[in-house]
């Protein structure tokens, strides 16, 4: 006899998962961006300069504070993939947008997001942000070294 497995019920890629987290940040929706997370205790966010927080009450905290500051304008510019059928990392370049006594400037942040398929759809179990720069914007790669 087979056991029935929870209905799938959530995001269909983590594509759609990265784009309601930064739409969560935009909007300073603690709710939302907590529901793009997984629910495990090992789940980690770093923000730039940051400790590491592991579990989803403190994650839930900082960006509580963060958002208490106001809404976070960060635009993910240049995203890169590595998928797989039950996890996918994405290397990101964000663009955020600060106001300071000189008024709006940009900032650059190095993102890596890593998501995990769950029954209840792609969840984020990983945030690690550092300070980039404007110079990230152009990709260094090498070719894949091939042999026929």
């Amino acid at each position: 006899m087979q056991k029935n497995k929870p209905p799938f019920s959530g995001p269909a890629s983590a594509d759609e998962t990265e784009a309601a987290f930064y739409s969560a940040l935009q909007n300073g929706d603690i709710e939302k961006l907590m529901a793009c997370w997984s629910d495990e205790d090992e789940i980690v966010c770093v923000h730039p300069g940051g400790t590491r927080l592991i579990g989803p009450a403190s994650i839930r905290s900082a960006f509580e504070a963060l958002f208490a500051n106001g809404i976070v304008r960060a635009q993910p510019l240049k995203v890169r993939r590595l998928q797989s059928l039950s996890a996918s990392v994405h290397s990101v370049l964000e663009r955020v947008e600060v106001l300071t006594g000189e008024g709006l400037v940009h900032a650059y942040v190095v993102v890596t997001n890593v998501y995990f398929l769950t029954v209840q759809g792609w969840r984020l179990v990983a945030h690690h942000a550092g300070p980039g720069t404007l110079q990230e914007l152009p990709e260094v790669s090498e070719a894949p070294f091939v042999l026929h």
